[in-house]
């Protein structure tokens, strides 16, 4: 029972910074166009993106850690989605592998988990096409628009979805 109440605290815990971090987000970028922004407002913005992206691995890794004992060992993403396919919940299935595939991209940048989203189709999420070189990193987008309101709340929603899948069964 512990375990199962400190996964659901903290998927709440961290929804409620994620949130804080979207509204510096959102306002920063309500109030200025990418040409008129400060230094400061370009750092600013900075900043919250890559705490709300280190905010969305640490989560997604704690989900795995804690649930990681419904398998015997093996990679838990893989065998939570073969599970998951296995009981006819093929919407969860994708749902939580495309986040997972999206946290491997924030941790990883461009390598297998970027390109099978690319060949995705109807991602629950927004994701940069880049090409050619990048930008300098302050003025770069990140792979994943993990900026964009909805990213996270979803990613809370499918993780709570595959908690009470694991827990039921």
């Amino acid at each position: 029972m512990e375990i199962s109440q400190n996964v659901l605290t903290s998927h709440l815990d961290a929804h409620k910074k994620a949130r804080l971090l979207e509204k510096i987000i959102l306002s920063i970028a309500d109030t200025s166009t990418k040409q008129d922004r400060t230094k400061t407002q370009i750092q600013d913005l900075s900043a919250a993106t890559i705490s709300l992206e280190a905010l969305a691995v640490d989560t997604f890794s704690m989900f795995e850690f804690q649930m990681q004992h419904y398998f015997k060992r093996g990679p838990f993403a893989r065998k939570l989605k073969t599970l998951l396919l296995e009981a006819d919940q093929p919407d969860l299935a994708n749902r939580f592998h495309q986040f997972y595939l999206a946290i491997n991209v924030l941790k990883h940048g461009k390598g297998a988990s970027y390109r099978e989203l690319l060949q995705t189709k109807n991602l629950y999420f927004v994701i940069n096409r880049t090409t050619g070189s990048p930008l300098k990193k302050d003025l770069s987008p990140t792979l994943i628009e993990i900026s964009i309101p909805g990213f996270f709340e979803n990613m809370i929603i499918t993780m709570t979805d595959a908690y009470h899948f694991l827990t039921k069964r």
